[in-house]
């Protein structure tokens, strides 16, 4: 059988990030938890977050440790929809 006349398809599975997943790993571990969701993003945040959190004397976490739990969570919604219109298009 020559390889333009075979019908077999190959599917590949790409299992999607859980939302809840995501928040409570920022939750609990900051930009460290962010790894799940977005690497470049998490690195973004640990150098914020150590640079902040030594001038403030660590009172300025407060200010980012939040920010780390909204971009966790909507990069973790942005690759599910890559995915989704990665499988239609």
């Amino acid at each position: 059988m020559s390889p333009s006349t075979d019908s077999s398809r190959v599917v590949v599975t790409v299992n999607s990030k859980s939302i809840g997943v995501a928040i409570v790993l920022t939750v609990l571990f900051g930009p460290v938890g962010m790894l799940y969701s977005t690497v470049p993003g998490a690195l973004i945040m640990m150098i914020v977050s150590a640079v902040v959190g030594i001038f403030t004397l660590g009172f300025g976490l407060l200010f980012t440790w939040p920010i780390c739990i909204v971009w966790g969570v909507m990069a973790a919604n942005a690759y599910n929809k890559q995915l989704l219109t990665g499988a239609r298009g």
